[in-house]
C-alpha cells in the first residue's frame, strides 16, 4: 500500500470517529445547556409572579379598589410578550385580565396543567428541554405571526379571585436554543478540524519516523545477510578446497601433512575397547558432563579421556575449530551458516541433529578462519 493512500485512509478514519463521538456529544451538550438556560428562565419567571403575588396581595389587604390593582399591573407588564418570560393575571373563572398584548384580555386562559405539573417537580431542571420542545412542536401548526407561549407557574394572590401566572415566550427560546446549537456545531466544528489535523500530521511525522528506522533496520538486515552469504561462500569453496586436496596428495605427502599439523588419528573408547579414529573422519567434537564425545561423518560416537583444549592442540586448526566451550567442529561438517540472535551465529552439521551456536566475540575469529 503506498503511503498517500495509506495517510488518506488514515485521515478518513480520524475524521469518521470524531463525527461519530461529535454526534453523541454535541447533542449531550446542547441538552444540558438549553436545560440551563430554560431554568434559569423559569426561576426568574417565577421569582417575578411571587414577587407581584406579594404586591397585590398587600394592596388588597389595604383596600385598594381591584380595578386599580388589575390597571397598575396591565401598565407595569405591557409590551414585555417579546421577551424569553413575561407575566399576565387572570382570575378564577379563567379570564385573563392581564396580559402584555392588551388584545388578550378578557379570553380565556388556554394552559396546559400536566406541562405545569411536571415542572414544579424537583427533577424538572432534566425535562425542561424536552418539554418545551416537544411544546413547541406542537403548537408549529399555529401562524407564524402569533407568538407562541405557555403558562409554567401560577401564583394565587390571597384573599382575592386573581392569580398571576409566568409564562415562557417559546418562539423566543426556540431562538435562544438554535443559536446554543449554532455556537455549539461550529465550536464542535473548529475544534474537529484541528484535532483532525493535527492527528493526521502526528501521524504522518510518527510514520515517516518509524519509516526511517525501519529503512535503517532494513539496511542493516541486507548487509547481515550480504555478510552471511559469503560467510557460507566462503565455507563452501574452503570445503572444496579440502576435498580437492585430499584427492590430489599422496600417501606420503598426506602421512607428512599430518606430522606437521598434527596427529592422523585419535585413540577413543566404545565401552571398555580402544578404536583409533582418523581425523578426516571426526566430524564434531563435544563435551558433557566432563566426559568428552568424538562423533564421526557416519554417525558413530565414541569417548576419550582427553580434554578438548588436549585434543585441539593436537590436530590441524586449520580443519578443525573451537566453535565455543562444548563444541569442536571439523570444517567439511559444516552444512549451513545461519544468523543467530544479536550477531551470533548458528552451524548447522552435515547428517546430524546438532545446532553449534557462535558467539558474537567467537564469531569473528570464526570468519577469519574460514577464509584461511
Amino acid at each position: 500500500m503506498r503511503k498517500d493512500k495509506l495517510y488518506f485512509l488514515t485521515f478518513i478514519s480520524i475524521s469518521v470517529i470524531f463525527l461519530i463521538i461529535a454526534s453523541f456529544g454535541v447533542k449531550y451538550f446542547i441538552k444540558v445547556s438549553a436545560n440551563q438556560l430554560i431554568e434559569i428562565q423559569l426561576e426568574s419567571s417565577k421569582r417575578e409572579a411571587n414577587e407581584i403575588s406579594k404586591l397585590a396581595q398587600y394592596w388588597t389587604i389595604e383596600d385598594i379598589d381591584k380595578l386599580k390593582i388589575v390597571n397598575s399591573i396591565q401598565k407595569a407588564i405591557e409590551n414585555t410578550q417579546n421577551e424569553a418570560s413575561f407575566i399576565c393575571l387572570f382570575d378564577w373563572s379563567g379570564k385573563q385580565v392581564c396580559h402584555p398584548d392588551i388584545t388578550k384580555v378578557g379570553l380565556k386562559v388556554n394552559s396546559d396543567q400536566s406541562l405545569i405539573k411536571s415542572l414544579n417537580e424537583e427533577d424538572s431542571s432534566d425535562k425542561l428541554y424536552d418539554l418545551l420542545i416537544n411544546q413547541r412542536k406542537q403548537n408549529d401548526s399555529i401562524a407564524n405571526a402569533e407568538i407562541v407561549s405557555e403558562i409554567v407557574y401560577i401564583s394565587p394572590v390571597k384573599g382575592s379571585d386573581l392569580i398571576v401566572a409566568a409564562q415562557v415566550n417559546l418562539s423566543k427560546i426556540s431562538t435562544q436554543v438554535r443559536k446554543l446549537k449554532t455556537s455549539f456545531y461550529t465550536i464542535f466544528a473548529l475544534m474537529g478540524g484541528l484535532i483532525i489535523l493535527s492527528s493526521f500530521f502526528a501521524v504522518r511525522i510518527i510514520g515517516s519516523y518509524y519509516e526511517k528506522q525501519l529503512e535503517q533496520k532494513n539496511t542493516s538486515l541486507e548487509s547481515e545477510l550480504l555478510n552471511l552469504s559469503k560467510l557460507n561462500t566462503d565455507l563452501i569453496a574452503y570445503q572444496q578446497k579440502v576435498v580437492k586436496n585430499t584427492e590430489e596428495e599422496s600417501v606420503e605427502s598426506t602421512v607428512e601433512s599430518s606430522k606437521e599439523s598434527g596427529k592422523k588419528r585419535i585413540l577413543t573408547y566404545i565401552r571398555n575397547e580402544l578404536i583409533p579414529v582418523p581425523i578426516n573422519n571426526i566430524s564434531y567434537i563435544y563435551t558433557e558432563n566432563t566426559i568428552t564425545y568424538i562423533v564421526c561423518f557416519d554417525g558413530k560416537k565414541s569417548t576419550s579421556n582427553d580434554s578438548l583444549d588436549d585434543i585441539l592442540m593436537n590436530m590441524d586448526t586449520s580443519l578443525f575449530f573451537r566453535a565455543n566451550r562444548q563444541f569442536i567442529i571439523s570444517i567439511t561438517a559444516i552444512a549451513k551458516i545461519i544468523k543467530y540472535g544479536n550477531s551470533q551465529l548458528k552451524i548447522l552439521i552435515r547428517d546430524a541433529d546438532v545446532e553449534i551456536i557462535i558467539s558474537k566475540n567467537k564469531a569473528a575469529e570464526f570468519r577469519q578462519w574460514l577464509n584461511i
